[in-house]
C-alpha cells in the first residue's frame, strides 16, 4: 500500500473542506439567494466553524466567485462528457445543448437568482460582458467539436450554441431545450448550414 506524506494529506483534506463549503453555498443559495446567504450560514450548513469557512475564502465575494467558477467546471464536464460519447458533429452539438439546459434548469441555486435576482446575473450576460462570457465559453466548448472540424470553427460553433441555449432558456420555449429529436432538428436546420460547407464531413477527424 502507497504510503501518502503528511504533506499530500493535508492537500487534499483541504481540498475536500473547500468542496464541502462551496456545496453548502450552492445549498444556502438556492434556498435564501446570494444577498441573504451569510458566512455564518454557509459554516453551518457545511457542519464547520465560520473560521474555517475564513481559512479558505476570506469573505463573501471570494466565496461566490469560487461557487461560480466550480460549477462552471462542472457544466463544462458534463457536456463535453455526453459530446465525447456523440458519433458526429450533429449529435455533439444536440449533446451540449441538452446536457447544458438540464444543468442550468435543474441548479437551484441559479434558478433563485434568476427569478429573484437578476440583476446579480443580468450585467455579465448583457452588453459587453455578455461578448466576454461567450467567448469564454466558445473557449471552454471548443473542444467537444474538434473531432469534427478545426478549432476556429469548434469555437464558432460553440459561441452559437450558447447563444441558442440562452435564448430559448430565457424565453417561453424553453421546453424545446429537453426535447433531444427537436435539438437535433435545430441544430441541423440552422446551425450546420451556417458552418463553412467544406469543413463538414460528417465523420471524426483522425
Amino acid at each position: 500500500m502507497r504510503h501518502i506524506d503528511d504533506e499530500t494529506l493535508i492537500a487534499v483534506m483541504s481540498h475536500l473542506m473547500q468542496h464541502q463549503v462551496i456545496d453548502a453555498t450552492v445549498r444556502c443559495i438556492g434556498r435564501v439567494g446570494v444577498a441573504k446567504t451569510t458566512l455564518d450560514d454557509v459554516a453551518r450548513e457545511a457542519g464547520c466553524a465560520r473560521a474555517t469557512v475564513y481559512r479558505y475564502f476570506p469573505g463573501k465575494q471570494q466565496l461566490v466567485n469560487a461557487v461560480v467558477a466550480r460549477e462552471a467546471h462542472r457544466l463544462t464536464e458534463a457536456t463535453l462528457d455526453a459530446a465525447a460519447a456523440a458519433d458526429d458533429l450533429a449529435g455533439a452539438a444536440t449533446a451540449v445543448l441538452t446536457v447544458g439546459a438540464q444543468f442550468l434548469s435543474s441548479h437551484d441555486a441559479l434558478r433563485f437568482v434568476l427569478e429573484c435576482e437578476p440583476e446579480l446575473l443580468l450585467p455579465h450576460i448583457t452588453f459587453e460582458h455578455g461578448d466576454d462570457l461567450l467567448a469564454a465559453c466558445a473557449v471552454r466548448l471548443a473542444p467537444a467539436f474538434t473531432r469534427f472540424v478545426d478549432e476556429a470553427h469548434a469555437e464558432r460553433m460553440a459561441e452559437w450554441l450558447v447563444r441558442i441555449g440562452l435564448s430559448y432558456l430565457c424565453s417561453p420555449e424553453a421546453a424545446l431545450l429537453f426535447d433531444r429529436a427537436s435539438v437535433r432538428a435545430l441544430v441541423e436546420d440552422f446551425v450546420l448550414p451556417g458552418l463553412q460547407r467544406p469543413v463538414l464531413t460528417g465523420e471524426a477527424i483522425s
